[in-house]
């Protein structure tokens, strides 16, 4: 299926990264963690398809994606940074993504949060969100993304990694094997992973080595 809808509304949630709020067709159904090919409405654009998760619940009357913008690129995202509402956008069928299993450990690095983010926001409305500890890695502070609600939802289960701010008040430590075996005391839970491909194939590795599970999916590119 495709469907035309238009941006209901466009902020910005960090320096870098656009939330849209978009017309949510009837019966369009997605479950947390899933995400959709959009493209831009305009001539020239059609047919470039970008996979992007969807933020919101399930049962918001709009829909939301929250997307990181990279303007060097001259691609999709930057010319979602030019429109404005009003605008529209080619929405596709929802696909398979992140899929949540269970208690466990979420990785992130960077936008790579995405797909976590409905995740997180529907077991908080369960009370379940605190059963899961969050591992989110940034270049500096002002790259987190939804820090505030991220630490609303997780309390002091929401850990930020900063590796490129020598004066950040978050932990400095890459996310690497040794901090694994430091912060974590049960390899049999489920792991989630998102970020950028040589992270994902890293981490992936490393947890196997130690014993773990991950179902990892990378996004950005």
């Amino acid at each position: 299926m495709e469907a035309i809808v238009k941006i209901l509304s466009a902020d910005y949630v960090t320096h870098d990264v656009r939330r849209f709020r978009l017309e949510k067709p009837a019966d369009y159904i997605f479950t947390p963690g899933q995400a959709t090919e959009l493209s831009i409405n305009k001539e020239d654009w059609k047919d470039k398809r970008n996979p992007f998760t969807f933020t919101a619940l399930t049962d918001a009357p709009y829909l939301e994606f929250t997307i990181k913008i990279y303007p060097e690129h001259q691609g999709v995202t930057h010319q979602l940074s030019l429109l404005n509402p009003g605008d529209e956008l080619i929405l596709r069928e929802s696909w398979g993504a992140i899929e949540y299993k269970g208690p466990g450990y979420f990785i992130a690095g960077g936008a790579g949060i995405t797909p976590f983010i409905a995740i997180f926001r529907h077991l908080h409305t369960t009370g379940k969100a605190r059963e899961n500890k969050l591992f989110f890695s940034n270049k500096t502070d002002k790259d987190i993304i939804l820090a505030e609600e991220l630490k609303n939802i997780l309390g002091d289960n929401a850990h930020f990694t900063i590796t490129r701010q020598k004066d950040s008040q978050h932990d400095q430590r890459r996310i690497d094997s040794d901090f694994l075996k430091a912060e974590i005391n049960d390899f049999s839970k489920h792991f989630y992973i998102c970020g950028p491909d040589p992270m994902v194939q890293e981490l992936t590795a490393t947890l196997e080595q130690l014993g773990a599970n991950a179902d990892a999916v990378v996004f950005e590119k």
